[in-house]
């Protein structure tokens, strides 16, 4: 979407994010040797082994937070520059605001919605190229993993692809919905927390009308049901505790969910293996606008959780529309089972209000200014369009609360 012109650290410990195990190689957990560019580290005496043959930690609550569309326009782009005093860009201060609810979680989840240039070629709408240094600021941010599953994801074609995933794994930040090869297409974002595996799958509806590229038909991972339910299985079999999947979907600029997001909520949410849930959480993103929360199937939806980074925002009128600043950062805990090999539960679901101030060029903690009395009136108005947004469809009756 297009947007207006401006107006002119350190990873927690603890936590690893790690590349997943291939599902072409779903076999492996049966025995073979491992990936030789990601050795896992031998387990501790007395710890038991997992469904996958590995270890298995000592099992406790983690705390699983994600953020929505980040969406660098040409004035986003241009206040990094600023901010990194003319040698670069650097977006770490755009997301300080957010920084220590992303680095407190346990595991941070993304959204990367663009394609990364080179050598000072990029560009904002409509064909996204946007620094490679923002991968460094999501990492030092604290996120772990994005999906860069998005509609923009073909906008350079395949050395767009490459240049972005390049970058994430030089910050050591997985991603799952866009490769390299189609190997990597066939693999999850594989993430660790609180003795559990948890893994992340990425889809998207659709290129802008690009299409797939004839010797690369898996370079972008397009949301098909049975698809996304074999690929939750696999990665079950493949020793996933947690299995998340990140959707790039619905109508942009409609804050209610569409038919298409509500009826493939149902189906995902109701497919089950043994008895098991197959999906734990469905994360949505894309209609640049907040959306609502809600429980399906027992499973909790997040239908759209707005845009994290953008410029100011043009709707389909030709107008000024803040609520394309508005967002949610979704967080919830899991506990473990109290039966090995049963679901692992939301015990806490949270929604952290957030508004980026395109004057500022900062992303704001609504909650935190507001609980600082430091909020001013147009924070006190886009608390209460996301929350109403969030709520919208009766989550507060499933325990959903806001969070700091």
């Amino acid at each position: 979407m297009p947007s207006t012109p401006p107006r002119p650290r350190g990873r927690r410990p603890g936590r690893t994010a790690l590349a997943c195990a291939a599902l072409a190689a779903l076999a492996c957990a049966a025995g073979c040797a491992a990936d030789p560019a990601r050795p896992r580290t031998a387990p501790p005496a007395g710890q038991a082994p997992s469904a996958a043959g590995g270890a298995r930690a000592a099992e406790r609550p983690f705390t699983l937070a994600a953020s929505g569309d980040v969406l660098p326009h040409a004035s986003v782009i241009q206040q990094a520059a600023a901010d990194a005093g003319g040698t670069g860009h650097d977006f770490r201060p755009m997301l300080a605001g957010v920084a220590p609810v992303v680095s407190a979680a346990d595991l941070a989840i993304c959204h990367m919605e663009t394609v990364y240039g080179e050598n000072g070629d990029y560009s904002g709408y409509p064909s996204f190229k946007s620094p490679p240094e923002i991968a460094r600021a999501l990492a030092d941010t604290g996120y772990d993993s994005c999906s860069t599953a998005s509609n923009h994801t073909l906008d350079d074609g395949a050395p767009g692809i490459a240049r972005t995933l390049d970058a994430l794994d030089r910050a050591g930040v997985a991603h799952a919905g866009s490769a390299r090869t189609e190997q990597e297409a066939g693999r999850p974002a594989r993430l660790t927390a609180g003795g559990a595996e948890v893994a992340q799958l990425a889809y998207t509806y659709g290129t802008n009308d690009i299409p797939l590229p004839e010797d690369r038909p898996w370079s972008v991972a397009l949301i098909d049901r049975q698809r996304i339910v074999d690929d939750a299985r696999a990665a079950r079999r493949a020793g996933a505790d947690v299995v998340v999947v990140s959707l790039h979907w619905g109508t942009e600029w409609q804050t209610a969910p569409d038919g298409r997001q509500l009826a493939l909520a149902r189906e995902l949410t109701a497919s089950a293996t043994g008895g098991r849930p197959d999906i734990d959480l469905i994360l949505g993103t894309h209609a640049h606008v907040p959306q609502a929360y809600e429980k399906v199937n027992g499973t909790w939806v997040v239908y759209g959780m707005g845009d994290q980074i953008a410029g100011a925002m043009i709707n389909y009128e030709g107008v000024h529309d803040p609520r394309g600043n508005h967002g949610s950062i979704a967080r919830f805990t899991f506990s473990p089972p109290a039966t090995p090999g049963e679901r692992w539960e939301v015990t806490r679901a949270e929604y952290v209000p957030q508004w980026m101030d395109t004057v500022a060029g900062r992303v704001v903690n609504l909650a935190d200014a507001v609980a600082k009395g430091s909020a001013r009136p147009e924070h006190h108005t886009a608390l209460a369009a996301v929350t109403a947004a969030v709520l919208g469809r009766g989550a507060a009756g499933d325990g959903l609360v806001m969070g700091r």
